[in-house]
């Protein structure tokens, strides 16, 4: 059985301008994802794919393959990362002439994920003989309690639940449930570890399905670095000890 493992990685990032290559301890930040997926020791290659020879050339510095650019029709902020993974498939059973059953993708943007969740998450797609395997940790917010929208200026909460107690009812119609500890649990997906079948990339299923799983990691171990605070913030937890992230 043959894995591989993708990290996508654009130039283009909007949030953060030049996320894959902004530096934590003197590294850029994609290195950390690149070494966590090597030492793994669980993937047969480890591609990068990117739409710039920059990000390639530092990305090869740091043991990843990369011979080809992304096209830029799955190269812009409105492309599906899912396009771009599938590409990225194709384009390596072509340069490495074999068909990979398991396809991992791992987000750079998630950097203090640590080696065991890439293993567990891998050995759990597999146990369960999935479709697809996305990571999550538990949600901070709750829609059914502390989330709301505000449609023709009216605040409404995210999600009602219908079968609230009498004593949460009697508040309000659109507020059913008045305690965290009476909201049903929810989870956020944490942008971390993406596994897939290879039938079921090139298919092009939707990513939530009838034969989708779930790996669950800790909050700690789940932030997604989207803009400058969220980098901050990781430059920070992995200063505090780098030795877990080398």
């Amino acid at each position: 059985m043959f894995t591989l493992c993708t990290i996508c990685a654009r130039a283009g990032s909007k949030g953060l301008k030049n996320k894959a290559l902004k530096k934590i301890n003197g590294r850029p930040l994609i290195s950390y994802t690149i070494r966590q997926a090597l030492k793994s020791k669980m993937f047969d290659e480890v591609v990068i794919s990117t739409d710039s020879k920059k990000i390639q050339k530092i990305a090869k510095k740091y043991g990843a393959k990369t011979w080809f650019l992304r096209p830029k029709k799955i190269a812009s902020d409105k492309s599906s990362k899912l396009l771009a993974v599938r590409h990225a498939l194709l384009e390596s059973e072509r340069f490495f002439k074999v068909k990979f059953d398991i396809c991992v993708d791992l987000d750079i943007t998630s950097p203090l994920r640590n080696i065991n969740d890439i293993k567990k998450s891998l050995k759990l797609f597999k146990r369960k003989n999935a479709n697809n395997l996305i990571s999550i940790c538990p949600a901070k917010k709750n829609p059914y309690f502390n989330m709301i929208e505000i449609q023709q200026k009216k605040i409404r909460i995210v999600k009602f639940k219908k079968d609230s107690n009498k004593y949460s009812r009697s508040y309000s119609s659109d507020y059913g449930i008045v305690r965290r500890q009476d909201a049903p649990i929810v989870y956020e997906m944490n942008a971390s570890i993406y596994i897939y079948k290879r039938m079921s990339l090139i298919k092009k299923f939707k990513l939530l399905n009838s034969k989708t799983i779930t790996y669950l990691m800790p909050r700690n171990r789940s932030a997604d670095i989207d803009d400058i605070d969220d980098f901050n913030l990781v430059k920070t937890i992995i200063k505090s000890d780098d030795r877990l992230f080398r």
